[in-house]
């Protein structure tokens, strides 16, 4: 999930399970150091990299993975840990050694904070001020925010000529049928999800008007026009593909899920060059490079650690 799991139970029996973490296979890409890990700067480092189970998660596992073999380290490859607490454990207890987390997670579902942070720098310090004591040292994170968002199809868009949530919510009150919605379950239950929006932004939308229904699916009924909005997620490789415009978040009501690097502190102590070899990497990730990263796998079907291979190495930062 890309949000974090009220799931507590199931997550922490994963994470009383050993989180998977019993296999694992070395990563064996043919890299070279491009313009990160000149020097080899973790020659003699063995590292283990994981990451949750979707798509944009085994991308930015595999993307790290990448980047410590390119800087000479030897890579354990143990990404796709099922729920959102699985990967987090893993690194904090030192089965793993890194990963890219998201700030919004963190603060809610881990530290366990009910209001999030507007400001996303100030929610990323914060995060790292208080995970440090649970061992986590986070790095500076990226503009990868991979939060909830409405969007609408081509036709909607033009017709409606809605651009952000407050103009998403007078529609709502000169025109009620217009503004008809397609969320997940999770989404229409939550107080970070439709609840907590409509009392923000002073919607009062009918039940009648609101379908529940499996993610992937809302994106192909949104393009169709059988919903008005649909819930998406920022970073998802449909909302290019599909077309799609998403309405800005204009209160900023929705937490921040910005992506950042997530170390285990006694593998930084040790490996300090960790911080140097990621941060240009992490600079480069923004939402529009997720979209079109994500899309790749989920679109059109290609393998997610070669996508990330591809990537790394257009962007020179490996050979």
């Amino acid at each position: 999930m890309r949000r974090p799991t009220v799931l507590w139970t199931a997550g922490l029996l994963l994470a009383a399970a050993g989180c998977g973490l019993t296999s694992g296979s070395p990563m064996v890409d043919d890299v070279r150091p491009g313009t990160i890990g000149r020097g080899e700067p973790l020659k003699g480092a063995e590292l283990t990299v994981t990451s949750k189970s979707f798509t944009e998660q085994l991308i930015l596992g595999a993307i790290m993975g990448i980047a410590f073999q390119a800087a000479g380290a030897d890579v354990l490859d143990r990404t796709g840990i099922q729920g959102s607490i699985g990967s987090r454990e893993a690194v904090r207890k030192g089965d793993a050694d890194a990963g890219y987390e998201y700030t919004g997670t963190a603060w809610i579902t881990y530290l366990g904070h009910s209001d999030p942070i507007t400001d996303p720098q100030a929610q990323w310090e914060a995060v790292r001020k208080e995970d440090a004591k649970n061992g986590l040292t986070w790095l500076p994170p990226s503009a990868l925010d991979n939060t909830y968002a409405l969007a609408m199809n081509q036709d909607n868009h033009k017709k409606y000529g809605t651009n952000d949530l407050s103009e998403v919510a007078e529609l709502s009150k000169s025109d009620p049928s217009a503004v008809t919605l397609c969320v997940e379950v999770e989404f229409a239950n939550r107080a970070d999800g439709l609840p907590g929006m409509q009392k923000a932004y002073g919607m009062s939308i009918p039940t009648k008007n609101i379908t529940q229904m499996d993610t992937g699916i809302i994106y192909t009924q949104v393009a169709k026009g059988t919903c008005t909005y649909g819930e998406v997620f920022t970073t998802d490789g449909r909302i290019k593909s599909m077309n799609l415009v998403v309405m800005d978040d204009d209160k900023h009501f929705f937490p921040n899920y910005n992506a950042a690097p997530v170390i285990n502190t006694k593998t930084l102590k040790k490996w300090p060059a960790i911080t140097g070899v990621l941060d240009p990497i992490t600079k480069k990730l923004n939402n529009s490079v997720a979209q079109d990263l994500n899309a790749k796998v989920d679109v059109d079907g290609e393998d997610p650690h070669q996508v990330a291979l591809d990537w790394m190495k257009q962007e020179g930062f490996v050979k």
